[in-house]
């Protein structure tokens, strides 16, 4: 495993897929590096490039309002991605993209040690809880890998195209922050 530092140089240097050769800036993550609550999300969006910080175009802004609504705050999580650079024309990563990728991103996991991470969609949810993983039907549920509960819902960027989604989201994060809450509760 290596440190936080090494990662990140690690992670800069990488060449072992050719989206390398399209980014401006990986896009690492960005949050409290000992949070209790992981947020993965798939790849990172053409804001994000430009950045190098996850979430921060329109799907960004609305993941804040999404976490403010349920008193979440940015600096109390930390956000990821399964992949650190930004596929072309913000297409879905591919599966062998995300293998090679994947290694970075269980060292992220092994360093922050989170007790729940949220899956945003469906390529996040096929990556970290199982591939035949349907977004319609399975988010809202949680399962435990780890010591780790794991939970998927719709991406924000879904919530963009389809508002009909926005009511199901909503009580995800309202499930999201009581298990977290329980959590804390119990460290204490």
């Amino acid at each position: 495993m290596l440190n936080w530092s090494e990662l990140e140089k690690a992670v800069n240097e990488c060449k072992k897929c050719e989206l390398y050769k399209m980014r401006n800036n990986i896009v690492m993550g960005d949050g409290d590096k000992k949070a209790d609550l992981l947020i993965i999300s798939e790849a990172p969006g053409k804001q994000e490039d430009l950045t190098g910080k996850p979430f921060v175009g329109k799907s960004g802004l609305l993941l804040d309002k999404i976490l403010a609504s349920v008193d979440l705050k940015r600096d109390e999580i930390y956000l990821a991605n399964i992949v650190k650079c930004r596929p072309p024309n913000n297409r879905n990563p591919k599966e062998s993209e995300r293998q090679l990728c994947l290694p970075y991103l269980r060292n992220q996991f092994a360093l922050i040690k989170p007790k729940i991470i949220v899956c945003l969609g469906r390529v996040s949810a096929q990556t970290i809880i199982e591939p035949s993983f349907k977004i319609t039907k399975q988010r809202g549920i949680w399962y435990e890998r780890k010591n780790c509960l794991i939970i998927a819902t719709y991406h924000p960027a879904a919530l963009l195209r389809d508002s009909t989604k926005k009511r199901d989201v909503w009580e995800d994060f309202k499930n999201i922050k009581s298990k977290y809450d329980e959590l804390k509760k119990t460290q204490l």
